[in-house]
């Protein structure tokens, strides 16, 4: 399907499903040379959409959490009750106490939502039903005519929202110092269970069937060719639709490649060493919200799901443990830039059906990486090489840690 312009253009009425807002009517300009097609659901068995969508029809969208949603939330935030401090001085038995009550003492006073959200719907979205479920996303189209399409993926505990600064110079890389012919159309879809897009009701949505849902997503879009990034599970969607030669797909780019040797190697270089050296400290320090979302996500998504002071403390260890900060969290981001996306937990009620994802993965392999897809990827420098693999052109694929060990 061809979408509308965000700019009202070709101006719609609206009307609302619960807090979601669609259009009563479509008018949509091509945006490919005549002949491009949507490519049509694939028949599968459909998911009742909690969004009331069914159709392959793509439909703009915007949110505006309802406030009573918000003052809830600032009622819950004044009524937590909190355990007494660790008994060490850091973050080894986790989020210090100190810590997370003047994160939630912010939530409560200071932080504003409708900022974010009023950010975010600057940006065109919308939805549509690929193989039953209710696919949320982003387009941005760049006014450069020959960009290049690019879909993106987020992971876990991210969102669309860790995207929003980079759109513009990927769109329009002139306006930031780049050069036109550098310039993308940026796709950017949450994933099932994550955000706006609908929640799974049964087992079976892994990177492999996001990653079919992706290919016809960017075939509804009408993109003939087409590139993919993705980092944390973005970075196994991605490597999936590589691995099932999606339809257009021209190259991959991931900063969290899962390529990791069978056996490593007996010598190592002192860098080499460091990065398994972190590999097994996060199995054994830092692997433990891992093992719980992958065999019991019902359990924790109880007490995420009704204690945001709780969400707010299972995603800000991870702020501390996987950006490059001084040992604060805000060394790296802002308060709000980490609240932002809590939120969006919170309001969306997604902690137990993002965690799903762990599950749907667990017992598989998940670091079977071979493919044939030209590929790039990007590590920080504190990352070693220890191992690779070769594409058929010979792009190497390597161990990198760009979001976390």
């Amino acid at each position: 399907m061809r979408e509308k312009p965000k700019d009202g253009s070709e101006g719609c009425g609206t009307k609302q499903f619960g807090d979601f807002m669609f259009p009563n009517a479509l008018s949509r300009r091509s945006f490919l040379q005549a002949g491009a097609m949507a490519i049509a659901a694939t028949g599968l068995s459909r998911v009742e959409s909690v969004f009331a969508q069914t159709s392959t029809t793509i439909t703009p969208f915007t949110y505006r959490a309802p406030q009573r949603a918000l003052d809830d939330l600032r009622q819950r935030l004044a009524r937590t009750r909190w355990p007494e401090r660790e008994t060490v001085s850091d973050w080894s038995q986790g989020v210090p106490l100190a810590k997370l009550r003047g994160l939630v003492d912010y939530w409560r006073t200071d932080y504003d939502w409708r900022r974010c959200e009023e950010t975010l719907n600057r940006f065109a979205q919308y939805r549509t039903t690929i193989d039953g479920l209710g696919i949320h996303f982003l387009h941005v189209r760049s006014k450069h005519s020959n960009a290049l399409p690019i879909i993106i993926t987020h992971g876990w505990p991210g969102s669309v929202i860790e995207f929003l600064e980079i759109i513009g110079p990927l769109s329009d890389p002139a306006a930031h110092g780049g050069r036109a012919e550098d310039a993308f159309h940026v796709v950017a879809p949450s994933l099932p269970g994550f955000g706006f897009s609908d929640k799974p009701s049964a087992r079976g949505w892994n990177a492999d069937r996001i990653a079919r849902a992706w290919s016809e997503l960017m075939g509804q879009l009408g993109y003939r060719r087409f590139v993919a990034q993705g980092g944390d599970w973005g970075a196994f969607v991605t490597t999936k639709m590589a691995q099932q030669h999606a339809s257009g797909l021209a190259a991959i780019h991931l900063n969290f490649p899962q390529v990791v040797p069978d056996k490593i190697p007996a010598k190592l270089t002192a860098e080499q060493q460091r990065t398994v050296d972190a590999l097994k400290h996060f199995e054994t320090d830092g692997s433990g919200y891992f093992a719980l979302q992958a065999t019991r996500p019902q359990t924790i998504g109880y007490s995420l799901a009704d204690s945001p002071a709780g969400q707010a403390a299972w995603i800000y260890e991870k702020f501390h443990a996987w950006t490059d900060n001084k040992g604060n969290p805000e060394d790296a981001l802002t308060r709000d830039q980490m609240l932002d996306n809590i939120t969006l937990y919170w309001l969306t009620d997604t902690a137990a059906s993002s965690a799903r994802m762990y599950s749907e993965h667990a017992g598989g392999d998940v670091t079977a990486l071979q493919v044939t897809t030209s590929a790039g990827r990007s590590r920080t420098p504190s990352r070693a090489v220890i191992g690779h693999q070769r594409s058929a052109t010979d792009v190497p694929i390597v161990l990198a840690g760009g979001d976390r060990p």
